[in-house]
C-alpha cells in the first residue's frame, strides 16, 4: 500500500472529479431526476485514562460517501448507497463513486416500479404511496473552513494522553469517596463535500473537541453515586485546556470541570434520597436540567420524520401530530411564556451552515409564545406538508442515510431574574443538572432525573437530595410554566441516538431557568 494516507486535504484533488461525475451521470441515466453525493474525510485522535492510568489512545482517519438518486417513470422513488473506505481504496475512489451512483440508481428504479405497481394493485391503500418530491431550496456553492486555535490534526498524541492522565489522577486524589473515574478526550477535523445535480457544491470543514468525565463515589453509608457529564465545542484542543467562553456557551477548562463533577458525586453520596410526592409542587429547573428536558419533550417530537410515522418502529411518534387532520399546529401547547426553537447558527455541537442535502441553515420555531408552530424537516418531508425546508437533515457519517435531527434546540430566554424566580417560592424544589430521561413513545409524558435536588423554603435554597427528578404530563407541565429566566445557556449533547442502524449524533440543547409544577419522584434507597 506504500505511503498512501487519508487526510482532509485529499478532497482538493477529488472535488472537481466528483462534481463532473454527478452531473455527467445525471444526464446519462434514463429517468434519473436527481442525484446528490456526500463525500466525507475525517482525521482525529482520542485518549482515555482511568484512575490516573492510561487506558488507551488512538489516532485515526476515515473516508466515506453516500449517494441518493431519485428516478422512475410514472412514480418517482429514492435509492441510496453508501460505503466506507481505507487507504487501499483511495486510488480507485472515482471508480467506487461511479459504481455507487449506479447502485443507488438501480435501487431507485426498482423502488419506483414497486411503488407504481402497488398504487395500482392496492386500491385505496395504494393512495398512501406518493411520488418522491423534494421541496425547492436555494442551490448554493460555498466553502466553509473550520474554526480553531489549536489544529486538532497537529496535537501530539502524547499531549492528549498527558491531559487525560493528569485529570484522572487529580480526580482520583480529590476525595477518598471517589472510587472510580474515567476521563475521555477527543479532538478531530471532518471535511464534508456535498454535490448535487441541481448545481450545489458545498465544502464544509468542522473541528470538534470534547471531554467526557465519568465518576463513581461511595459514601460513608455505602451509597453509590455514578455521574457523567461532557463539555465540548466545534473548536480545537483549547476547548479542554482553556474552556469555552462565548455567548450562550460557557465551560471551565476540562480539569476544573471534572473536579466539579467529582465533588458533586462525593457530596451526593452522603445526601439523603429525594422524597416522592403524590401531589404536584412548585418546581424550578436550572438551564442544564432543561437542556435535557427540551431535547426530550420538544426536540424529538418536533422531528417531522417521527411525526409522519417514518420513525415509529425505531423511535416512536409525536403528540404534536397524530395525523394530518389531528395535530397541534397553530394550537396552544404551553404557557404564553414558553417559546422553543432549533437554530443551527448558534455555537456548539449543533452548529452548521448547510445540512446534508445542501439546504442553507435557518432557525425553525417550534413553540411561539405557547402556540405550536412547526417541525424540523427535510426537503422530502417539507414537500409532504407543503412547507419550506429548514435544514435539519443530517447523518453522523456520510455512509449513512440522513435523518431529521436536532441542531441547537432550545427553550427561549425570558425576562425574569433567576434569583427572583426562587425568592418568590414559599415551598418547592430546585433541580440542578440533568441525568436520566424516561419518555413515553409519543413524548406526551416524561420522567427526568436531576443530578441534585434542593428543597426551597421561604425563597431560600435548603437541603440537597440525591436520586430524584420529576414526573409530568408534557402539555400540563408546559402550560403551568409561570416564570422563565433570562439566563439562556447552551450545552453539548454527545450521545443522541436515532435510526436503524443507530446513528449517535452530537448536538446542542439549551434553556434558561424555568418554573412550573410537577410531581417529585425520588429513589427508594
Amino acid at each position: 500500500m506504500g505511503n498512501r494516507t487519508i487526510n482532509i486535504s485529499m478532497l482538493d484533488t477529488h472535488k472537481g472529479k466528483v462534481s463532473n461525475l454527478v452531473h455527467q451521470m445525471a444526464g446519462e441515466l434514463p429517468d434519473c431526476q436527481y442525484i446528490d453525493l456526500r463525500l466525507e474525510v475525517g482525521e482525529g485522535q482520542g485518549a482515555v485514562a482511568q484512575d490516573g492510568m492510561m487506558k488507551f489512545s488512538i489516532r485515526d482517519y476515515g473516508i466515506s460517501y453516500s449517494v441518493r438518486v431519485i428516478a422512475g417513470k410514472n412514480t418517482l422513488a429514492s435509492g441510496y448507497f453508501g460505503q466506507t473506505f481505507g487507504t487501499a481504496d483511495v486510488d480507485n475512489l472515482s471508480y467506487y463513486l461511479e459504481e455507487g451512483i449506479k447502485k443507488a440508481y438501480r435501487r431507485a428504479r426498482h423502488n419506483a416500479a414497486c411503488k407504481d405497481s402497488r398504487k395500482k394493485e392496492w386500491g385505496i391503500l395504494g393512495s398512501s404511496l406518493w411520488s418522491t418530491e423534494l421541496a425547492k431550496i436555494k442551490v448554493c456553492q460555498d466553502i466553509i473552513p473550520a474554526t480553531y486555535t489549536i489544529n486538532p490534526t497537529e496535537v501530539p498524541l502524547e499531549k492528549l494522553n498527558g491531559l487525560v492522565k493528569d485529570i484522572s489522577a487529580a480526580v482520583k486524589s480529590s476525595d477518598s469517596r471517589i472510587k472510580l473515574n474515567e476521563i475521555i478526550a477527543e479532538t478531530s477535523l471532518s471535511r464534508n463535500l456535498f454535490i448535487s445535480s441541481e448545481g450545489a457544491n458545498i465544502d464544509q470543514t468542522t473541528a470538534l473537541t470534547y471531554g467526557l468525565c465519568v465518576v463513581v463515589a461511595v459514601g460513608s453509608t455505602g451509597i453509590n453515586q455514578s455521574h457523567y457529564d461532557c463539555l465540548g465545542h466545534q473548536r480545537g484542543l483549547e476547548v479542554l485546556t482553556e474552556g469555552v467562553s462565548e455567548k450562550y456557551a460557557q465551560a471551565k477548562p476540562f480539569m476544573d470541570f471534572a473536579l466539579d463533577l467529582a465533588n458533586d458525586a462525593a457530596l451526593l453520596s452522603e445526601a439523603r434520597p429525594c422524597p416522592s410526592l403524590d401531589k404536584e409542587v412548585v418546581i424550578i429547573t436550572d438551564p442544564s436540567y432543561n437542556a435535557l428536558k427540551v431535547h426530550e419533550i420538544i426536540g424529538h417530537p418536533s422531528e417531522l420524520d417521527r411525526a409522519l410515522k417514518m420513525e415509529t418502529a425505531y423511535a416512536g411518534r409525536s403528540w404534536f401530530l397524530r395525523n394530518l387532520d389531528n395535530n397541534m399546529l397553530g394550537k396552544q401547547v404551553a404557557s404564553p411564556l414558553v417559546s422553543a426553537y432549533s437554530d443551527p447558527s448558534l455555537p456548539g455541537f449543533g452548529h452548521y451552515q448547510y445540512d446534508d442535502e445542501g439546504t442553507p441553515a435557518k432557525r425553525v420555531v417550534h413553540i411561539d409564545r405557547g402556540m405550536f408552530s412547526g417541525f424540523m424537516n427535510s426537503r422530502q418531508t417539507a414537500a409532504i406538508l407543503g412547507s419550506e425546508p429548514n435544514a435539519h437533515y443530517k447523518a453522523t457519517d456520510a455512509s449513512y442515510v440522513p435523518l431529521i435531527r436536532m441542531s441547537a434546540t432550545n427553550f427561549a430566554a425570558g425576562d425574569s431574574n433567576p434569583a427572583d424566580i426562587t425568592k418568590e417560592v414559599d415551598h418547592g424544589y430546585y433541580l440542578v443538572g440533568h441525568r436520566i430521561p424516561s419518555i413515553s413513545e409519543s413524548r406526551e409524558n416524561f420522567r427526568i432525573t436531576a443530578r441534585k435536588i434542593f428543597e426551597i423554603r421561604n425563597g431560600e435554597i435548603g437541603e440537597m437530595f440525591r436520586d430524584g427528578g420529576i414526573i409530568a404530563n408534557t402539555r400540563d407541565y408546559l402550560m403551568n410554566v409561570d416564570a422563565v429566566g433570562n439566563d439562556l445557556m447552551i450545552f453539548p449533547i454527545f450521545n443522541c441516538g436515532k435510526g436503524q442502524p443507530m446513528q449517535t449524533k452530537k448536538l446542542s440543547n439549551g434553556s434558561p431557568t424555568m418554573r412550573s409544577r410537577a410531581k417529585l419522584a425520588g429513589s427508594a434507597r
